[in-house]
């Protein structure tokens, strides 16, 4: 007997007409409330940051969008939900202030949390009242999250935690973390005894430090943890379960439109660079990018289809945010050498979206997981590791 050959699966997903309806709509609100943004601005996508724009996305109902309706949520589908992202990161809305709340922390609750912690703050979320951040990574301890050392000791009513976080992405606004740390040491076992928690991030004992990226951009932040308490009903799911639970919520993280249209500003300027003076070389270029474009969205259909259907998407999420990572990356690159002109600040609207990207572009390769992350979860979930 031949034994089964685990494969990707990348059905393919058409849109119902309920989804493309929405579109329209979208698209609507979108030119009403962003008017004449300049593209460098609209090259920030889910990074731009503006409250009272999530609360309006709130106010329309497309935040919590597949959750129940007990929860603040509108019972939608997940092919609806991602019509509503796709059109937000096309457009360079602004949407970081509820970004990781919806597509992880919510979701993440309505799976593992108890009901308190769902009735408490999943309505805050759907309105883009809340905003979360994700406290994961560590300073010595990379991508490898069975590595983190941050540890939260059980004490009366709750945990005191010490450590600290890094790459911790709009900590300093954020009303809330969930973050991982290890509430039991288990030698050889490093996968086993870490925990996941709700922190706030103005209990007394932590500090948050910024860390400026290459842009000159305030979003990362190293977070210390100094005997903080945090109480027994601020932990999500069992002790001990985090990382199980940490693998589903990253696959919320790996698969959406976030992971091929992050660049998709830059693209567009080239567009109209190149309806100025078209030639084979340009056409050729393009005609290549948009193809790439085009399957990367089908592939990342798919994954929205999975969901649709209660399956587990987590290899094929990672093969599109490893795809994906690769073209984002590219596309600078491509119209530096395309055009010869210059990444700066002060020139064209090209040049200046240019600019942004080149100097955050190298940054897509560490969130949601790096490379070779990635790819170890495609190797095993090909059996080939």
């Amino acid at each position: 007997m031949t034994a089964a050959v685990a494969a990707f699966r990348f059905d393919l997903c058409t849109l119902p007409p309920a989804a493309e309806a929405l579109r329209a709509e979208v698209r609507a609100f979108l030119r009403d409330t962003l008017g004449d943004a300049p593209p460098v601005r609209r090259a920030r996508s889910w990074s731009g940051v503006d409250r009272e724009f999530s609360r309006k996305m709130g106010a329309r109902g497309w935040i919590g969008m597949t959750w129940p309706r007990r929860y603040g949520g509108h019972e939608r589908s997940a092919l609806e939900r991602y019509v509503v992202l796709e059109e937000m990161l096309a457009a360079g809305a602004p949407v970081g202030a509820h970004w990781v709340a919806d597509r992880q922390s919510g979701p993440l609750l309505l799976r593992f949390g108890t009901e308190a912690q769902r009735e408490r703050f999943l309505p805050g979320i759907a309105r883009g009242d809340l905003g979360f951040a994700i406290g994961m990574s560590e300073p010595d301890s990379g991508s490898d999250l069975a590595s983190i050392r941050t540890r939260a000791e059980r004490v009366t009513g709750g945990y005191r935690v010490n450590g600290t976080k890094g790459w911790t992405s709009n900590a300093h606004r954020a009303d809330y973390m969930i973050a991982l740390f290890r509430t039991r040491v288990v030698p050889e076992k490093k996968h086993e005894g870490l925990s996941q928690f709700l922190v706030d991030p103005r209990s007394p004992g932590i500090t948050i430090r910024p860390i400026i990226d290459l842009a000159g951009s305030h979003h990362f932040n190293e977070v210390v943890f100094e005997d903080v308490f945090v109480p027994e009903d601020m932990r999500v799911g069992e002790e001990g379960a985090g990382w199980k639970q940490v693998g589903a919520e990253l696959a919320f993280e790996r698969s959406g439109p976030e992971r091929y249209l992050s660049c998709v500003a830059l693209l567009g300027e080239l567009i109209r660079e190149a309806s100025k003076d078209p030639g084979e070389r340009m056409a050729v270029t393009l005609g290549r990018l948009v193809a790439h474009l085009a399957t990367l969205r089908q592939m990342s259909l798919a994954v929205a289809g999975m969901l649709e259907r209660g399956e587990n998407p987590n290899l094929e999420a990672a093969l599109v945010k490893d795809l994906g990572t690769n073209f984002e990356q590219e596309i600078p690159e491509v119209v530096h050498a395309l055009l010869g002109c210059e990444p700066t600040a002060e020139g064209s609207d090209l040049q200046q979206v240019l600019a942004y990207l080149v100097q955050k572009a190298p940054s897509f390769s560490l969130r949601g997981g790096t490379r070779e992350i990635l790819r170890g979860i495609i190797a095993r979930g090909l059996g080939l590791r």
